[in-house]
């Protein structure tokens, strides 16, 4: 029989860090999510892109309520949503990072509407917010596809159990 341990929906420290462990279980993609701001790029990582819908076209992020970028990038409303590619690590790295410039050596592109695109990426997504959604400490932020492209020939960055990895082919069975 499975023993399952019961979680605390309060905020204690132990339910916390294995949720923690838990979650990173799961491999995500990683995704940079961009705008210009007075002229200038500012961004986020989100390892939560998911999409949802196919008609309409929609994808969804979580964004944790301590983000102070967040804030800004929801007031500009149209965003470029760059699939990072597996040679992208140092580079979501530091979009994720606090108190620095975060887009410092790093190449990117201006999309239509003050999107701003990663270059090298997998794939790319110019959007603008549909809906955000309350959703504990996270907001739940629906996406509208507007357009895309693709680069077939990169590989995505995948984020589990706390590290960034690329894919591999396995031999078939």
């Amino acid at each position: 029989m499975l023993n399952l341990e019961p979680v605390n929906s309060g905020d204690r420290g132990e339910d916390i860090a294995r949720l923690r462990r838990l979650y990173g279980r799961y491999p995500t993609g990683v995704a940079a999510v961009c705008a210009l701001e007075d002229e200038k790029p500012v961004g986020i990582v989100a390892t939560s892109f998911i999409p949802v819908s196919m008609s309409p076209a929609l994808v969804s992020i979580c964004v944790q309520h301590t983000s102070t970028t967040w804030p800004r990038l929801s007031k500009i409303g149209n965003l470029g949503v760059s699939v990072l590619a597996a040679t992208h690590e140092s580079v979501s790295r530091q979009i994720a990072a606090k108190n620095t410039d975060r887009f410092a050596g790093v190449s990117w592109m201006e999309g239509n509407n003050g999107t701003v695109f990663l270059a090298d990426s997998a794939a790319w997504l110019e959007c603008s917010i549909s809906t955000s959604i309350v959703a504990g400490d996270h907001d739940v932020v629906l996406l509208e596809v507007n357009s895309t492209a693709v680069d077939e020939a990169v590989e995505p960055l995948v984020f589990h159990d706390s590290s960034f990895r690329s894919l591999s082919i396995g031999a078939s069975s």
